[in-house]
């Protein structure tokens, strides 16, 4: 079941955090973060990434403090890591996932 959370910055904007089924279709999971205006914009550009059934119910798991500044000194402000229940890993961006769920 894919969950996540959100929070809200003081300048307005937010920091979406999803745990979703990885797009290359590997059975594993993935940790997506994004940083938009708000919860709507954060939710479409994923769905623009092709990631159709992304929806944000609830606030279980919001992004910890780490994640948020992860994603706002990333330019693209969309990145992802793979999520095995801790907080080790790097952060890349969303090309990287998006070229490696590509057909060879």
């Amino acid at each position: 079941m894919p969950a996540g959370g959100f929070c809200k910055l003081p300048n307005g904007s937010v920091v979406v955090a999803l745990s979703l089924p990885s797009p290359a279709g590997d059975g594993t999971t993935v940790r997506f973060l994004v940083h938009a205006a708000n919860r709507a914009r954060a939710l479409t550009r994923l769905r623009n990434l092709g990631l159709r059934a992304v929806y944000l119910r609830g606030n279980a798991e919001p992004p910890t403090p780490d994640e948020v500044t992860a994603v706002l000194h990333h330019p693209d402000g969309l990145v992802w890591r793979a999520d095995q229940g801790t907080a080790q890993g790097l952060w890349h961006p969303i090309r990287a996932l998006l070229r490696s769920a590509r057909p060879a």
